[in-house]
């Protein structure tokens, strides 16, 4: 093998194995698909040792993709079940899993995944740290923090979300500019909390050019982690995440400069018109690197529906620019979601992508919808159900309301403006 990432690849013009099943499913030619993985508008996230992955390009050009989180916690400790979520999601059509695991044996859940996904695999190494090692977070020393990353790198997985960014400069514009919600980012917290506790910089920001060498000899493309997100609209585009925010897009430079792939992790919660601006200040910040983003929900009163407001705002950022949507589920705010949570989670992200996929011309994209209006005009049921996103839920629908005249539905039945637009329309002679 005589290039170390895909990234390397690209720059001498090689068309690795991956880019070629990225060619499959996307129309983009060859020549642009080298160009942009070389400088780093296209992330092809493919650690060497995920041996069944079929991998899948994000970022310009390129079809919107979609995230889904799992993994086992203290209070919901079921690994068959977060195995049997991984299945479903693949079913479904989830283009990424991200174990999120907290507790029990994490290493032979991540190992599972891996094995069983041929979708690309992320995780939260400084997550597992915590589980791990058992240590209160102050305690976790920095070798350990990378030995966990060097363990999920030898496991397989394709990219990591690390949180780099959130330096003592950006703690300390936190400070100035006190929030609502504070740091609502996991791993941005555990970071800060080790960071106050120990009076030290972030162990990833200081040590960077050690991470960047385990990501060149594995493959793993970085996601840089939003860990001054907002979580809430009051605290959105605020001192604090722009201030972490110019950081990544320096640190996204220097991935670049070490032939490592990389991704920038957006904004959780903004106001509907500020999407776009959130957009806008990533791709000019970080250089046009793939942007992934948590929603955005752009509403807080909304808990049970959360799937929806992350929809609404996930349909905006990538038409204006997102790459990569994590979905988000009806439990946001409330639980661990179950397996129908994942479900409409994973549905409702498939919406927003596919919308903002045609929004931005994406080639091919509106030919499925022209498909689906085509069978439509013509009453053809079997078709529609088979173009639906989510066909058995079509089915039920019909099958629990039917009408006397088969060809249309219960809606308007005999006054069906379809069948009598059609007729008079299309008569012939």
């Amino acid at each position: 093998m005589a290039y170390a990432t895909q990234m390397a690849a690209a720059r001498q013009g090689v068309l690795t194995p991956q880019m070629r099943q990225v060619l499959v499913d996307e129309k983009i030619h060859e020549s642009d698909l080298l160009e942009r993985v070389a400088n780093g508008r296209i992330a092809i996230p493919a650690n060497r040792n995920h041996k069944n992955l079929v991998a899948k390009g994000i970022g310009a050009g390129l079809t919107t993709k979609i995230n889904v989180n799992l993994g086992v916690s203290e209070d919901c400790c079921n690994v068959d079940n977060e195995l049997n979520k991984v299945r479903r999601s693949i079913e479904l059509k989830a283009d990424a899993i991200m174990d999120l695991s907290t507790f029990g044996d994490t290493r032979a859940f991540r190992r599972k995944t891996v094995e069983i996904s041929p979708v690309m695999i992320g995780t939260v190494p400084v997550y597992d740290a915590v589980a791990r090692y058992g240590k209160e977070v102050a305690n976790i020393s920095v070798d350990d923090f990378f030995d966990v990353v060097r363990i999920h790198a030898e496991d397989g997985v394709d990219f990591m979300t690390i949180h780099a960014g959130l330096t003592r400069t950006a703690v300390q514009r936190l400070r100035t500019n006190p929030r609502l919600t504070h740091v609502v980012s996991r791993g941005g917290s555990l970071l800060l909390d080790w960071m106050t506790t120990n009076d030290r910089e972030n162990p990833f920001y200081e040590h960077f050019d050690r991470l960047l060498d385990l990501c060149r000899e594995y493959d793993v493309t970085l996601s840089l982690g939003d860990g001054l997100r907002p979580g809430c609209l009051r605290d959105a585009t605020d001192a604090a995440q722009i201030q972490e925010l110019i950081v990544l897009g320096e640190l996204t430079k220097r991935c670049w400069q070490a032939d490592v792939q990389v991704m920038i992790e957006g904004p959780g919660h903004v106001p509907l018109n500020e999407v776009v601006a959130n957009m806008q200040l990533e791709k000019k910040l970080c250089h046009g690197a793939p942007f992934y983003v948590l929603g955005p929900i752009v509403t807080d009163v909304a808990p049970g529906y959360d799937h929806i407001t992350s929809a609404i705002g996930g349909a905006l950022a990538a038409a204006h620019g997102a790459d990569f949507l994590c979905y988000v589920t009806p439990a946001e705010h409330l639980r661990l979601p179950d397996a129908d949570d994942m479900k409409e989670g994973i549905i409702a992200s498939r919406i927003a992508a596919h919308a903002a996929d045609i929004a931005k011309g994406i080639p091919g994209a509106i030919a499925w919808d022209n498909a689906m209006s085509k069978a439509r005009k013509e009453l053809d049921w079997t078709t529609m159900f088979n173009l639906a996103m989510d066909p058995d839920k079509a089915k039920a629908y019909r099958a629990s309301s039917q009408p006397l005249d088969q060809e249309v539905c219960t809606m308007c039945g005999d006054l069906c403006a379809v069948k009598r637009s059609r007729n008079i329309l299309e008569k012939k002679g």
